[in-house]
């Protein structure tokens, strides 16, 4: 039996283009691509914190060290330039693999700028 697991997140970032006529459908900067361990064509969420919406979707590379964040296609009806986006991936993990499975958790700041990564997602506490 498989776990669906978060694989990797890009915290809070900022979408900076939003281009409804477009193909391919998330371009994130290669650089954000490469550290969080998403693949080019890999399916990606994405919450956007400023209207709740929550869509499917697939990441494409942006020019490396932009920045980008463009949202994509029939998907840029969800989501506007300056919108704060959770993007996630999910990976399968067998049981073996869980308790060695850390996600890669990278936290961006305003320009898309990182601030700090992570592997583990503080306790939330009452």
């Amino acid at each position: 039996m498989y776990t669906v697991m978060l694989k990797a997140k890009l915290h809070m970032a900022r979408v900076t283009h939003a281009v409804l006529n477009y193909e391919g459908s998330c371009a994130i900067d290669g650089e954000l691509l490469d550290m969080a361990g998403i693949r080019e064509n890999e399916q990606i969420q994405i919450y956007n914190v400023e209207n709740g919406q929550r869509f499917t979707t697939y990441a494409i590379r942006g020019e490396e060290g932009s920045r980008l964040i463009s949202v994509n296609g029939a998907a840029a009806h969800l989501a506007n330039v300056a919108d704060r986006v959770i993007i996630c991936s999910y990976g399968h993990y067998s049981a073996a693999e869980l308790d060695a499975h850390q996600p890669a958790l990278i936290y961006l700041k305003e320009a898309n700028v990182v601030s700090h990564t992570s592997h583990a997602i503080p306790v939330q506490v009452a």
